[in-house]
């Protein structure tokens, strides 16, 4: 018997759009996923808790990692660096677990490369005026971060093309339905519906 794997969800999204919000209420659904916690160097913001938010580690620790092959993907963000666990998503995916995964664009092409059955996810601003608002209304940058937060939103637009689903987040409870209808749907595929219910079929056939 074909033994059921877990699926990897890839969220992407320029900073401002309300990524982590809606990862957050995801998190809370009845869907039973986990969220991957990346590794990074950047300093924790104002209520991250270590091994919840991330894993908070400093550059020397970071790059040993790398030099060890312990990140599936990884990459350089304003000066800061982000990696995921190899091992750690190998293993609950292998176990059926569902994964929720968070990164930028660039993070994202390499998880695709080495695990082609993942499943991305692009998350839109309604407008350009709205990012550039939430931007500045959320008082964790300075100007000229912001600055280049929204130059950087245009880059990763350009990447749209590479992702299953795109999600405008106008409103947070439409956007979040969006997510759990995506959720859903992958697990009513054909092919893991074969395996799931294969002793069914195997009655009725």
């Amino acid at each position: 018997m074909t033994k059921m794997t877990g699926c990897l969800f890839i969220i992407s999204a320029p900073s401002g759009t309300g990524k982590t919000s809606l990862v957050r209420a995801l998190l809370q659904s009845d869907l039973n996923l986990s969220l991957s916690i990346s590794h990074t160097t950047r300093p924790p913001r104002s209520g991250e808790v270590n091994g919840r938010d991330y894993h908070f580690v400093d550059e020397e620790t970071f790059r040993q990692m790398l030099r060890n092959g312990e990140f599936v993907e990884s990459a350089e963000v304003y000066g800061n660096l982000y990696g995921t666990s190899q091992k750690w998503i190998d293993s609950a995916i292998a176990s059926g677990q569902d994964i929720l995964l968070e990164i930028d664009c660039q993070g994202a092409k390499q998880i695709q490369q080495i695990l082609p059955g993942s499943i991305g996810i692009f998350i839109l601003p309604p407008s350009a005026n709205t990012l550039a608002t939430r931007l500045k209304t959320r008082a964790q940058d300075n100007p000229g971060i912001i600055e280049k937060r929204l130059v950087a939103a245009r880059e990763e637009v350009g990447h749209i093309t590479e992702f299953d689903y795109v999600i405008i987040n106008d409103k947070l409870e439409d956007a979040l339905n969006d997510l759990i209808c995506i959720v859903r749907a992958e697990h009513l595929k054909k092919a893991r519906q074969l395996i799931k219910y294969h002793e069914l079929i195997a009655q009725l056939s």
